[in-house]
């Protein structure tokens, strides 16, 4: 079997192992609340599931505290569960270490987060004096769950991203950035550079979840479109579970 091209119409789970993966969340505290009641009842409870997320937890959506505050109590009580980290979040981390370096973040929704937290003023002050402000605000359960985030997780015939792969590169040799960043290279990659492995992955909007074979997409833009979407994976079968 060699390193790319292999058929992807019988990836599997790993045996006896249900897995959610949930697409971008975007500050969408309600929808998540709803597609964890939906999980639960899919799964038969929680305990038979493993949760993945797949990252993009804040910006744009109103309550990306609430967001954060949910998964946290989530990672605590199911010890299985799998937190990747979105570029969201990545350019967050920059802001609070070197906010005028990371401005564009108040661009891409980091103002709502700023709301979500109590910081006001995100038009109007300094990146210097917001950071310090969000800071302050971000409790301490908050600011370690955001820098623990992983960036792939490997479950059975599963690679688990936030964006995607750099087609022809080895899993292990991928660069971090391309893993929360890529979009066309990845969504493009002809068959014989595609990885060994079926990608789920978020981070590219569409107005329906994606299962193209060799990569699944989840993100349906949630804070726009009001449907969250999980891929549940069992054995060698796999479904779409939406708000």
């Amino acid at each position: 079997m060699g390193l790319f091209g292999k058929s992807r119409n019988r990836a599997k789970a790993p045996e006896g192992k249900r897995i959610y993966a949930v697409g971008d969340i975007h500050g969408a505290a309600d929808l998540l609340d709803h597609l964890i009641e939906k999980i639960d009842k899919d799964a038969g409870g929680l305990d038979q599931a493993q949760l993945i997320f797949l990252g993009d937890y804040v910006d744009r959506g109103p309550d990306s505290k609430g967001v954060i505050e949910r998964l946290v109590a989530l990672q605590k009580k199911y010890k299985d569960a799998v937190f990747l980290k979105g570029n969201h979040e990545a350019v967050m981390l920059d802001f609070l270490s070197d906010p005028e370096a990371a401005l564009e973040w108040l661009e891409w929704g980091g103002d709502q987060t700023l709301r979500s937290y109590g910081v006001a003023g995100a038009l109007t002050k300094s990146g210097d004096v917001l950071s310090a402000a969000l800071a302050k605000a971000l409790p301490k359960s908050h600011r370690d769950f955001l820098r623990g985030l992983t960036i792939k997780h490997r479950a059975g015939d599963y690679l688990f991203v936030h964006a995607g792969v750099r087609p022809g590169v080895a899993i292990d040799d991928q660069d971090e950035d391309d893993l929360m960043w890529i979009r066309k290279p990845f969504h493009d990659a002809p068959e014989n550079k595609r990885p060994d492995v079926t990608v789920v992955h978020g981070h590219h909007p569409t107005k329906k979840p994606v299962d193209a074979g060799w990569r699944i997409g989840v993100d349906t833009g949630a804070c726009w479109s009001g449907v969250l979407t999980a891929v549940c994976l069992d054995g060698d079968k796999r479904k779409f579970i939406s708000t």
